[in-house]
C-alpha cells in the first residue's frame, strides 16, 4: 500500500509541473488574442503567486483539520478547474479572476505533498518528486506548441492539461483511504501554528531568507537565460529561446542523479555541494570568452547546482523543527519561495533599463552567497540548541 501511495504522490508531482510553463509557452499568442500588452503576463503571474503564498501560510491549518490526501485532492481539483476556465477565457480580466483559485490550489498542494514526503520517505525520494515536477514543467510547452501548431490554438493546450488534472483527481479521490492509513502526525489533532508563533521557532528566519534567495536564484537564471544569450552572446532568438532551456534540463537532471546520492552524503551535505556547484557555474557564465558555449555550460552547471538544495531544505525541515512544527514552517517556507520567485526576476529587469543584462551572475552571485550564509546561520544554530517548539 505504501508503494501505491508513493506512485499517486509520483503522478501527482507530474501534475504540479505541468501547468508551471503553460502561461509562458502560450502567452506570445494569448496576449494578441486577448487584446492585452505583453507585459501583461507579470499581472496574472502576480495573482496566481499571490493565491500561492496565502493558500500556503494556511497549509498548517488545512492539513490538521482536512488531512494531506484530502488538502491535495481539493488543491488539484481547483487548479484543474482554473486550467478548464482559462481554456474558456474570452477577456484579460476574466484570466486574472480565473488565476485566484489556480493560485490558491497551486499552494496548497505544494506546501501539504511536500511535508508529507518529508516525514514519510528517505530524501532520495524528495529529489526524484521534484525531478518528476522539472519532466511536467518541461512536457507542458511541448503540450502548448502542439496544439497552438495543430489548430487548437492555446485554448486547447490548457483544455488538454486540465483533463489531465481531471484524471489526476480521479486518481486522488479512489487513494483517500491509502492517506488515511498513513496519517501525517499532525494530521487532524493538535493545534496549528500562527504565523508569529512560526516565526519565533529558533533557525527559522535563517531558512526562510535562504528559500527567498534560492528561488531568486533559480526563476531570474530560468527567466533571464534567454534574453541574456540575445543581448549579451548575440545569439539569434531562436537559438536563444533552445539554449534557455538547458537551466531546466540541468535542474531536472541534477535531481535525478541527487536523488541517487542523498542518503549517502545527507540534506546539510548535499545543500553545500549544490550551492558550491551553482557558484562556480556563475563563475563561468561571467568569464569574458567570446564563445557562448561557456554561458551554456554555465546554465547548465547552475541548474545542476540547483538540483538539490530544494529538495533537500524541504527534506530536513522536520529535523531541524521538529515533525510537529514541520507544516507550518515547509508553508512558510513554500511562501518565501513564492515571493522570491515572483519579485526578484523583475527586479532584475530593471537593470538592463540602466546598465547592462551582463551584471545577471553578479546579480546571482548575491543571492548565492547569501543562501550559502543563511544555511550556514541554520547549521551552527542547530548545533547549539534542539529544535523549539513555539509557545
Amino acid at each position: 500500500m505504501a508503494s501505491l501511495l508513493l506512485a499517486v504522490i509520483y503522478l501527482a508531482f507530474i501534475g504540479l509541473g505541468l501547468p508551471d510553463s503553460l502561461l509562458g509557452s502560450g502567452w506570445p499568442v494569448m496576449h494578441t488574442e486577448l487584446g492585452a500588452p505583453i507585459s501583461a503576463m507579470g499581472l496574472v503571474s502576480m495573482i496566481i503567486a499571490a493565491g500561492t503564498v496565502v493558500s500556503s501560510l494556511a497549509s498548517d491549518f488545512l492539513t490538521r483539520k482536512l488531512g494531506t490526501g484530502l488538502v491535495t485532492f481539493i488543491s488539484v481539483l481547483m487548479t484543474a478547474g482554473a486550467m478548464l476556465g482559462f481554456s474558456f477565457a474570452g477577456a484579460f480580466w476574466v484570466l486574472c479572476i480565473i488565476a485566484v483559485p489556480y493560485g490558491l490550489g497551486a499552494g496548497g498542494v505544494d506546501a501539504a505533498l511536500n511535508n508529507y514526503v518529508a516525514l514519510h520517505y528517505k530524501s532520495r525520494h524528495m529529489s526524484w518528486l521534484h525531478c518528476f515536477w522539472g519532466m511536467g514543467a518541461l512536457i507542458s510547452p511541448f503540450i502548448m506548441s502542439a496544439a497552438i501548431t495543430g489548430g487548437a490554438g492555446w485554448q486547447g493546450g490548457y483544455s488538454l492539461v486540465s483533463y489531465v488534472q481531471f484524471g489526476l483527481c480521479a486518481v486522488l479521490l479512489l487513494s483517500l483511504p491509502l492517506w488515511k492509513k498513513r496519517a501525517a502526525p499532525e494530521a487532524g489533532g493538535g493545534k496549528p501554528l500562527t504565523l508569529p508563533q512560526t516565526l519565533r521557532l529558533r533557525g527559522v528566519v535563517f531558512i526562510l531568507v535562504a528559500f527567498f534567495c534560492y528561488s531568486a536564484v533559480e526563476a531570474t537564471a530560468m527567466q533571464w537565460a534567454s534574453s541574456y544569450f540575445t543581448e549579451h552572446r548575440q545569439v539569434s532568438a531562436e537559438l536563444a529561446a533552445m539554449l534557455g532551456s538547458l537551466f531546466y534540463i540541468g535542474i531536472t537532471a541534477g535531481r535525478l542523479v541527487s536523488g541517487f546520492v542523498s542518503e549517502k552524503l545527507g540534506d546539510k551535505r548535499l545543500i553545500r555541494i549544490g550551492i558550491a556547484v551553482m557558484m562556480a557555474g556563475i563563475v563561468l557564465l561571467a568569464l569574458p570568452f567570446d564563445t557562448y558555449a561557456v554561458a551554456v555550460a554555465g546554465f547548465l552547471i547552475i541548474g545542476f547546482g540547483c538540483a538539490p538544495v530544494y529538495p533537500s531544505i524541504i527534506h530536513s525541515t522536520p529535523a531541524n523543527f521538529g515533525a510537529e512544527n514541520s507544516q507550518a514552517v515547509i508553508g512558510v517556507e513554500m511562501a518565501f519561495a513564492y515571493i522570491g520567485t515572483t519579485f526578484m526576476p523583475p527586479l532584475f529587469g530593471l537593470i538592463p533599463q540602466y546598465a547592462d543584462i551582463a551584471f545577471l551572475p553578479l546579480y546571482l552571485a548575491v543571492f548565492a552567497v547569501f543562501l550559502l550564509c543563511m544555511t550556514e546561520l541554520l547549521n551552527r544554530s542547530k548545533r547549539k540548541t534542539p529544535p523549539a517548539v513555539a509557545e
